[in-house]
Order: structure tokens, then sequence, then C-alpha cells
């Protein structure tokens, strides 16, 4: 292996590239589409704020890049005696968590740069009925884990599918609140907002990239002609 090969395989986003291997669905997010982010929004502040919190992320950064008031902000999605400007951070207490559950429930600001999009989604997607955990519930992604299934209203009792061998290789949800295409875009919704709060600039990034690409463009053609105007007389 050479030099340059070696830099580049270290470059590679490897844990990207890991995350992903493992995610049975993939999900394809538009982070421009700030009405979808809101309602993920209103999915994490309903359904997981509870336990998780987002201490990297604020309220009013969320409020200004989704276009939300701050009065709509304090009104829908602030549930806690807590200022616009304060971090969204879970009001359990961390040691009482450890208690109850074993392990405090993690932070989910980076969950997206750590596990992928397509792990969240499959993780949401990934619960079945298990009668020998403790809470009930399994998941496919994530093996005994020892979260409940929080949106299990939603979804409905998701059984499991069985190949010949036992295993679990699907669900069928049974009785609940929505339609299989409408819970599907619930939980893409929340991957949005997790995708979203992993990087808040990334959508700036980009489009700024794709100048600074332009620009390197242009300077590279200048760059050609100055040289063989330089060099016209040598050769």
């Amino acid at each position: 292996m050479n030099k340059f090969t070696f830099l580049l395989w270290l470059l590679l986003p490897w844990n990207v590239l890991a995350a992903s291997v493992d995610a049975p669905f993939q999900v394809e997010l538009d982070l421009n589409d700030h009405a979808s982010l809101e309602r993920g929004l209103k999915v994490f502040m309903e359904n997981c704020s509870g336990c998780h919190g987002m201490q990297y992320q604020r309220y009013n950064r969320v409020a200004e890049d989704l276009g939300i008031t701050p009065e709509d902000m304090k009104n829908k999605y602030m549930f806690a005696d807590v200022k616009i400007g304060e971090h969204m951070k879970s009001a359990m207490p961390q040691k009482d968590s450890a208690i109850w559950f074993g392990a405090p429930p993690p932070d989910l600001t980076m969950v997206a740069r750590v596990r992928g999009n397509d792990w969240i989604y499959s993780y949401l997607k990934s619960f079945y009925v298990d009668p020998l955990r403790p809470l009930g519930v399994n998941n496919r992604l994530l093996h005994n884990v020892a979260m409940p299934h929080v949106l299990q209203r939603f979804q409905g009792k998701p059984l499991p599918v069985r190949d010949d061998k036992g295993r679990v290789i699907g669900t069928e949800a049974i009785g609940g609140e929505l339609t299989d295409e409408e819970y599907d875009q619930m939980i893409k919704d929340l991957t949005g907002f997790l995708a979203y709060s992993a990087e808040p600039i990334q959508t700036t990034r980009k489009r700024i990239g794709v100048w600074v690409l332009f620009y390197v463009a242009i300077l590279f053609v200048l760059a050609v002609f100055l040289k063989r105007e330089y060099w016209k007389d040598v050769q």
C-alpha cells in the first residue's frame, strides 16, 4: 500500500460506514424541509425528552433555524420551566435514571453522527413484542434493549415475524393509531430532526461548499493559463 492510498484509507468516514452496515432500512432526508423537522421536534419533545436530553442543542437555535417564533417555541415545545436560551436537557435526574434503567438514557444530540441516519430510522422500525424482556419488547437492531417502545401507541403492537429457524426477520403491527405509512413518516420526521441537531449548520456548510468548489475550479483554470504563459518561452 503506497502512502497516497494509506492516506485515503485514513480519511474514510469509518464511523459512518460502520453505523450503516447493520441498518436494514434506508431513509432519504431533506434537512431543508422545515415542516418535517418541526414535526420531528414535536415527536421528540412529546415522546423522548422525558428521558433523553440534547445537552448541546438550544431551544432558541432550533426556533431560529426552523422558522418557529419564540412564542410558539415556548407554548408548543418547551414543557419544563426553562428559558428559551437554555440547552434542551432532560428533566430526569441522571442518578435516578441509572437506578431505574440500569444506566442513564443517552444524550441524543450527536446520535445521528455516531450511529448514522439509517441506523436511527431502522432502530425505530425494529421493536417487536418479546414477553421474556422486562418491558415486554425487544429490538432487532439492538438486541435486549432496555428502552421501552415509546411510540407503540402510534405504530401498534409489533408482532414478530420469524423465519424457519425462529429468527425475527420483521414485524407486523396491529392496533396502532397510525397507518404503516403514517408511522414511517413520523419516524422519518424524528430521524430528520436528530440528524439536523447533530450538525445544525450542515445545510449552510454544503451550500458554502458548492461556492468554494466553484471558486477553486475558476482558480484552477486561471492557474493553467498562467502556467502556460510562464513556460511558453522556456519550451
